[in-house]
């Protein structure tokens, strides 16, 4: 696949880096974060209002940085959410001192960094809030709106959440009118083919000709289900009698219409589609207001739309009238001055920390005390991290290839980028095995981004938190308590269970087993060697298991027969680490990082 592009790894920076090279009339970088800030930011006694995902959606998100938009984008790699540092550093960015609202799709790799970044924010005094779009009705039942992905309906809640800061809300009424918005978009979209991501020669996925993917996500994933391709009018009508049959209560007949190009669909196509849309629209009772035709959450090169209604009553029409102007959507409209009483009143609020579990920043704010001296273990534990990189990197592409069956691809690449940053930060220093898992456990998370990201640098912290201070003391027994703790950690985090089809799956077991043998007796080397093979087990295990967390968790059925990117990396780790607990490592070695161990 041919792309416009130099180095696949430097693809993002080197994207920002034009992009706001372009648009400096607009936006600028934010220092020393990969994320793009409002000319004007920040803009003091006005609620910042923060937006954010992977790259590769254009114009979501970064393009909707401007006047009456978001304050901020926080921008991750391809397809994978921006980690909770950079999340953090945007936000600080753009605090004008009356607070911060959070608002991006619900997919989990985005909502462990961001509440990562709210709790920070919270515990340095700053208010901070979480508002989750969940506009795609087919990704979850009536009964679980909560789960629902957020796609091309995201636009009309950033465009309230920045119309509603931009007259100087408070940021009880943002939330509570962004909250608002979010109940009154719905949102459903079809597929003809997968995307390609720069780098890669192969697409995520491929359609049958015939056929489409009916309800696929914004990341590459596949649809919930597939369908014989049909004309236009034919799925125009499906995609309205989806929407309307999820009419929100007290709705009225005014509906803003948006329909979306995934990126390899052309404008005049989506201008066909309308054309039936319309007339279907008018015949249920509804009259469309300023219909948007075009590009605003894309997938690369995917080709395929989707339609969102936008419910509108008297504030969601004012604040869709309210000027705005971004590189990516610009409308000049009334003045509008700020509400007196907040929407909603009396609603309860969730923020995304809250969402993800208490546990999620004691993950991240552990520290190790960097004044104890380092001994062999130390040194084991630098070398295990090593022989992790040396191993992913080697599988990374069959990691991808396992990754983009149910998700976007990207898993090996994370992984990749993680264990690099982690070596980087550990491998040149004489720490202890409990500092060396810190630091590489939050440089893990950092560079990553991502769901993986969260969960594996927060699994590394949590090793390292449960280990003696003093490397002597660490033994079989103590290295097993610290992988219990570190796999409580992850279950609080990411919701997972054994037999949900995730890198628990491998860990589980694992830690069984390493108990067992630790209480024998046995050295390092030898519990680990002994509790390989039931981290192999439940790996394999996963091939004939139905995915019950995550993007994959939508396929349902389709999620069986491939085994799991997460429970085969985490595999893999375990094996690279037990080849560098088991290697005798002089402690002097760990000065240089050319030294093998």
């Amino acid at each position: 696949m041919k792309r416009m592009l130099n180095e696949a790894p430097s693809f993002r920076e080197e994207m920002i880096g034009g992009y706001a090279a372009a648009f400096g009339r607009y936006l600028q970088c934010v220092p020393g974060a990969s994320g793009v800030m409002a000319n004007g930011s920040p803009a003091p006694g006005r609620v910042a209002v923060v937006v954010g995902g992977g790259s590769g959606h254009y114009p979501a998100f970064y393009g909707l940085v401007g006047q009456g938009l978001a304050s901020g984008a926080a921008i991750g790699d391809i397809f994978t959410s921006p980690p909770g540092e950079q999340c953090y550093r945007v936000a600080k960015a753009v605090d004008g001192g009356a607070g911060i609202l959070f608002t991006f799709g619900n997919y989990s790799g985005d909502v462990m960094n961001f509440a990562m970044a709210e709790t920070r924010l919270r515990d340095e005094g700053i208010d901070a809030r979480t508002v989750l779009i969940t506009d795609d009705v087919l990704s979850a039942s009536p009964a679980e709106a909560d789960l629902r992905r957020g796609i091309a309906g995201g636009f009309y809640v950033f465009k309230s959440a920045g119309a509603a800061a931009a007259r100087g809300d408070s940021l009880g009424d943002v939330e509570a009118l962004t909250r608002h918005a979010n109940e009154r978009v719905r949102t459903a979209g079809v597929g003809f083919a997968g995307c390609t991501v720069p780098g890669q020669e192969e697409p995520l996925f491929s359609v049958a000709p015939g056929q489409m993917e009916i309800g696929l996500g914004i990341h590459g994933e596949p649809g919930v289900r597939i369908g014989e391709q049909r004309p236009a009018r034919e799925i125009a009508a499906m995609l309205v009698e989806t929407l309307l049959a999820e009419t929100p209560a007290g709705a009225g007949s005014e509906v803003a219409v948006l329909v979306n190009g995934l990126g390899g669909t052309k404008y005049e196509e989506l201008f066909v589609l309308y054309n039936d849309v319309a007339p279907l629209l008018e015949a249920a009772g509804l009259h469309p207001y300023k219909p948007l035709i075009g590009e605003f959450v894309t997938s690369l090169d995917m080709t395929g739309f989707s339609l969102s209604l936008f419910w509108l009553d008297d504030d969601l029409k004012t604040l869709l009238d309210a000027t705005a102007s971004s590189p990516a959507f610009t409308n000049i409209g009334p003045e509008v001055t700020r509400r007196r009483e907040a929407v909603g009143g009396g609603r309860e609020t969730v923020s995304a920390a809250a969402a993800v579990a208490p546990s999620a920043p004691e993950a991240t704010t552990a520290q190790g005390d960097d004044s104890i001296p380092g001994g062999e273990t130390g040194a084991r534990a630098r070398a295990a991290l090593r022989n992790a990189l040396t191993a992913i990197a080697e599988m990374e592409a069959e990691l991808g290839r396992l990754d983009a069956a149910a998700g976007d691809g990207d898993h090996g690449a994370g992984m990749v980028r993680g264990l690099r940053a982690a070596v980087a930060a550990t491998d040149d220093f004489e720490g202890t095995a409990r500092q060396t898992f810190i630091n590489g456990g939050t440089a893990f998370q950092d560079a990553a981004g991502g769901a993986s990201g969260a969960l594996v640098g927060a699994w590394l912290i949590a090793i390292g938190t449960g280990l003696p201070e003093r490397d002597e003391a660490v033994d079989a027994a103590a290295l097993a308590e610290a992988l219990d703790g570190a796999l409580a950690t992850l279950q609080r985090l990411g919701q997972a269970q054994a037999g949900d089809k995730t890198m628990i799956d491998t860990l589980a077991p694992f830690g069984v087993a390493l108990n067992e043998s630790a209480a024998s007796g046995a050295t390092i080397p030898q519990a680990w060697a002994a509790a390989l093979p039931a981290a192999a087990a439940g790996m394999l295990a996963t091939i004939d298991m139905i995915s019950r967390r995550g993007r994959a968790s939508r396929l349902g059925e389709r999620s069986r027969g491939i085994q799991d990117a997460g429970a085969t990396s985490m595999y893999h780790v375990l094996l690279a680490f037990g080849k560098g607990f088991s290697t005798f490592v002089p402690v002097m070695a760990a000065r240089s990082p050319r030294q093998a161990p």
